[in-house]
């Protein structure tokens, strides 16, 4: 917890806005008033900061979008809502340019989020690559550098973090409760990898520096490793620290850390008050697991709404033209109908030869369809094993003629290819679209478990998978992009598929040539929509929906 309260100052020196030139005074009254809720109504903020980015998406100011986007994932985050979050910043990224100004911040705040979720080999590579970004102040790169010590450590790999804790110049540290921090991180490693190691009267001099300082916040902290250290030598000093604990958590109003003390406590305490702990702890851990449920739903209706909500305004707007213009069809139907009657007589008296033009029009129908398939299968499969082959370092001769034999195995059967009956079809997705990575594109996916896929019938996954392939496919062939997110989200009864890159875009004329016009023919048969987004700043973006069952 203090280490994100530490990165959130960081977050709002290195992203303070910008006075920029652009039609949305009130977007940025809105995005002000965010800022000023944020850790004090997480759910307030983020309905600000979403009713921002209606008024940016509009301006395609992809600069107020991304910063937009990581507020709001820091406000998922801090109120516990770790998955929402992680999504949120995948969305971030893909408005954002190599060298942005807020790329150090989401790149942060995805090592945090990593870090929670106990994946610290994910949060070390995210703080890397934070590191590797240009930083605001001196500060802020010792902060990231403690934090990556501590998701090395979490790793046990003792020497590493300690090398990366050392190598913080503490005497160019100026905050007192940074560099406590950093000295007690060192101390908690060394007595890791060396349990002999006299660590508890640093520990206890450092705890005394703090609570100096009044940082109760790290004084929580100190609290906890000294409840570690004496665990198995000495009972009941460690059981005096974790009370202590659980004191101070209370007091500064951190749930986690009380849950994690009481958890303490139930190690060292007397077998008499076993059952007493297990209810306080088991009370306290449902009530942080609703806390955190309730806002990721409020923070899911928020977003839900504030796209409906859009979307209807731009319903009503079409509907007065649409009235109009079905009155002029009106007329033109009549008219129609009229000249129908006419052509019916006529094509009557040449019925023999209307059947046979049909005949011939139905065999070049399944010579398209015959093609249409040989695309799909052939061309696009042999392309993306050319794409594994670009992408990968170390070539596999056998794995890429395994692949090929498959595809020259499906072309000889085209009317039976099915997709994903062998494999568990979210794991299909995900190979699918990181097959695309390369040294220049990262793709990243966010909802895509095997869940969400249950309800879908085996033809809807045959076309979902195609569709994913045409879009990244000719992401590779034309976008530039350097960065892909597909998002998959059941929505009521709806299975919505958002695809995003920040390549060149593609023009209107262009959308329904080729592959991308087999797109829209095949959601078409599940029943499906395809929306594609050309309007936005820089890239492109395709929403797909179709019935989820």
């Amino acid at each position: 917890m203090i280490r994100y309260l530490f990165f959130i100052l960081l977050f709002f020196i290195s992203c303070e806005k910008k006075t920029a030139i652009h039609n949305a005074p009130e977007a940025d009254k809105l995005y002000d008033e965010g800022i000023n809720l944020l850790l004090k109504d997480n759910v307030e903020a983020y309905k600000k900061f979403q009713e921002a980015l209606n008024y940016y998406y509009k301006t395609r100011d992809s600069s107020n979008i991304s910063k937009s986007l990581i507020c709001q994932a820091i406000a998922q985050k801090y109120t516990g809502d770790i998955f929402g979050a992680e999504a949120t910043l995948v969305d971030a990224l893909t408005f954002m340019k190599k060298g942005d100004e807020s790329l150090y911040s989401a790149y942060s705040t995805l090592g945090e989020i990593k870090y929670a979720q106990k994946e610290y080999a994910s949060s070390e590579e995210w703080y890397a690559k934070g590191l590797s970004e240009k930083n605001t102040s001196q500060k802020d790169k010792f902060d990231m550098l403690n934090n990556k010590g501590a998701a090395e450590y979490r790793q046990k790999k003792y020497s590493e973090a300690l090398k990366t804790l050392q190598s913080i110049d503490l005497k160019k540290v100026n905050n007192i409760n940074l560099k406590n921090r950093i000295k007690e991180n060192i101390v908690y490693t060394q007595w890791l990898q060396d349990k002999n190691y006299p660590a508890q009267s640093e520990f206890e001099d450092l705890l005394k520096l703090k609570l100096k300082n009044n940082d109760n916040w790290g004084a929580n902290s100190s609290y906890s490793h000294l409840a570690e250290i004496n665990q198995d030598s000495n009972p009941k000093s460690s059981l005096y620290y974790a009370l202590q604990m659980l004191n101070t958590a209370e007091k500064i109003k951190s749930p986690d850390d009380r849950l994690e003390a009481i958890e303490k406590i139930s190690l060292v305490d007397n077998p008499s008050n076993a059952i007493k702990n297990f209810k306080q702890y088991k009370h306290l851990s449902d009530s942080i697991q609703s806390y955190k449920n309730d806002n990721r739903n409020r923070f899911a209706y928020i977003k839900y709404d504030g796209e409906k909500k859009e979307i209807e305004n731009q319903r009503l707007k079409g509907e007065k033209i649409e009235k109009e213009v079905q009155l002029l069809w009106q007329y033109f139907i009549s008219g129609l109908l009229v000249a129908l009657l006419i052509i019916i007589i006529i094509l009557y008296k040449k019925r023999q030869k209307k059947l046979q033009q049909e005949k011939e029009i139905e065999i070049k129908n399944t010579q398209l369809k015959m093609s249409k398939k040989v695309h799909d299968v052939v061309a696009n499969g042999i392309y993306q094993v050319m794409a594994k082959i670009e992408n990968q370092e170390d070539f596999d001769r056998d794995k890429a003629l395994d692949e090929l034999e498959f595809v020259y195995e499906k072309s000889r059967d085209i009317s039976y290819d099915k997709i994903g009956e062998e494999k568990e079809f979210s794991k299909v997705i995900s190979e699918l679209i990181a097959s695309f990575n390369s040294e220049t594109v990262k793709t990243f996916t966010a909802g895509n478990s095997p869940a969400i896929w249950e309800p879908i019938s085996s033809t809807a996954k045959e076309e979902v998978y195609q569709m994913i392939r045409e879009l990244m496919v000719n992401m590779k062939k034309h976008s530039h992009a350097s960065h892909v997110a597909v998002k998959f989200e059941k929505i009521n009864n709806l299975l919505e598929i958002q695809y995003k890159d920040n390549g060149i875009g593609i023009s209107g004329d262009l959308i329904y040539k080729n592959g991308l016009r087999n797109t829209a023919s095949r959601i078409e048969t599940i029943n499906g929509t395809i929306t594609f987004d050309t309007k936005i700043e820089k890239g492109l973006k395709v929403n797909l929906s179709f019935p989820a069952s």
